[in-house]
């Protein structure tokens, strides 16, 4: 049996491993402490919280607003190197009490982003990788502004 060698993914220890298997079904997971109900990102083994073991994962919507972002010119990995310049951001999701998850944005590039601008996530599919990822866009805003 042959192995791809698959720049994400799943860590060795498993942790991650229900974050994966969310986006392999469409669905952005995060962890959340069944003892105080805090939400949790990234993955962790306890509640830093309380210091609970009981954590579980829940399906979230991937939608929220951009709380920072940065450019880029340099592939920091091989699968980037052509969308020169890409676009991180980092997403403070919905309903999460702040959790913010990092990712690119896909949608228009000449556009500069902002910070506050509205951003939905689409799952990305790569026909060489067993993992798609999680990519934002910018959702236009119903009433001509941000939230």
């Amino acid at each position: 049996m042959t192995t791809v060698d698959v720049p994400w993914g799943p860590t060795a220890d498993g942790l991650d491993r229900p974050y994966w298997d969310g986006l392999s079904e469409k669905e952005l997971r995060l962890q959340r402490c069944r003892t105080c109900a805090t939400w949790i990102w990234s993955p962790q083994s306890v509640c830093g919280t309380c210091h609970s073991f009981d954590i579980g994962w829940e399906a979230v919507q991937p939608v929220g607003t951009i709380y920072s972002w940065s450019r880029s010119w340099y592939p920091y990995i091989e699968e980037l190197a052509d969308r020169l310049p890409y676009v991180s951001v980092l997403v403070e999701l919905d309903d999460t009490d702040g959790r913010r998850v990092l990712g690119l944005l896909t949608d228009d590039l000449e556009r500069t982003p902002s910070i506050g601008d509205r951003v939905v996530g689409v799952f990305e599919e790569h026909p060489a990788q067993p993992w798609p990822l999680l990519r934002w866009q910018r959702a236009e805003p119903t009433d001509g502004a941000h939230r």
